[in-house]
């Protein structure tokens, strides 16, 4: 399908009916982008583009919609592996105006998000430094892309925290998914705040939250995955989730990306595997429009035969999805 008119890693996107919006992310580790590109399913055309604001973050966002308005929470602001930020916004998709909401009470990098019975919740993510995993949980009561509270009230804490884990909420229950603990630091004294690789533990967890305020703990993925914030499309009582990134390499000790398309079936609780991406590739940008399953953006392999990361893409690929 037509490529989108940047490649981007760890961006976010949020369908709402046929539109599906693209937010920032890097170009490449020194360059990230402010602003959003939306794509019209029903003509499979890149057909807008409009600036985020100039305070907001530009990767490892936070977000969740109600069907008009979208929520963007904290994230990381700027290039290379710079220190997250508290701050959230709302976007009216109609008007394109942004207006800001509460900050978080800390920042958070990547935090799993979502709208649940009103309350925007906000859950996990690294703290400060980038590497700690979180577990801390805040809700927010927002009617029509505004704040109804002064400030976020704590929640019961996730059992384990970290940042990169699709969240999903279906028939009244709140599903966060896969995810990591640690991730890129920077480096100390660097002007520039360059990447440095540590210790990472991907992890195949599945919590769900219910009407109790109570986490249960669900059957695992088939095999760690993370970076899937935007990676998953709700899919007749199931939940899809395309790439992903899993455990590094025993010896090398290299990020190996994701290939598969895994579906949760809601019914069972119970995973399967249900088809192969043409590469494999994290950070993935997925929709579902008119039988097709889509996705784009990301971070792909080295070829068929290297599953190491490499090219950052805006490519857009879809699929016929039969379940």
């Amino acid at each position: 399908m037509p490529t989108a008119p940047v490649p981007r890693l760890d961006g976010f996107a949020i369908q709402i009916k046929n539109l599906l919006y693209v937010f920032s992310g890097y170009g490449s580790l020194d360059y990230v982008h402010s602003h959003v590109d939306v794509y019209n399913f029903t003509d499979n055309t890149w057909s807008g583009k409009f600036d985020t604001p100039k305070d907001m973050a530009n990767s490892h966002l936070g977000m969740a919609s109600d069907g008009r308005y979208i929520y963007v929470i904290s994230g990381q602001p700027g290039p290379q592996c710079r220190g997250p930020t508290a701050r959230t916004f709302a976007l009216d998709t109609v008007t394109k105006k942004w207006k800001s909401l509460p900050p978080l009470p800390a920042p958070r990098y990547a935090p799993a998000t979502q709208l649940w019975r009103g309350r925007l919740h906000v859950i996990g993510g690294s703290k400060e430094n980038r590497y700690t995993p979180g577990v801390d949980h805040w809700s927010l009561l927002v009617k029509n892309g505004k704040a109804v509270e002064r400030q976020w009230q704590k929640e019961v804490p996730i059992p384990r925290g970290g940042p990169h884990r699709a969240c999903v909420v279906v028939d009244e229950k709140l599903y966060v998914i896969g995810g990591q603990e640690g991730d890129f630091m920077a480096k100390p004294g660097s002007p520039i705040f360059k990447c440095s690789r540590r210790h990472e533990v991907v992890y195949e967890d599945v919590y769900m939250l219910d009407g109790e305020m109570k986490w249960k703990t669900l059957t695992p993925m088939p095999k760690p995955n993370s970076h899937i914030e935007s990676s998953w499309v709700v899919l007749n009582n199931s939940i899809i989730i395309v790439g992903g990134t899993t455990e590094k390499h025993p010896v090398t000790k290299r990020m190996i990306l994701v290939g598969e398309v895994f579906q949760f079936h809601l019914d069972t609780l119970q995973w399967s595997i249900i088809g192969k991406l043409p590469y494999r590739i994290k950070t993935t940008l997925a929709g579902f429009w008119n039988g097709w399953l889509y996705f784009t953006s990301g971070q792909r392999d080295r070829g068929p035969n290297n599953p190491q990361p490499r090219k950052v893409v805006g490519e857009m690929w879809r699929t016929k999805v039969q379940l």
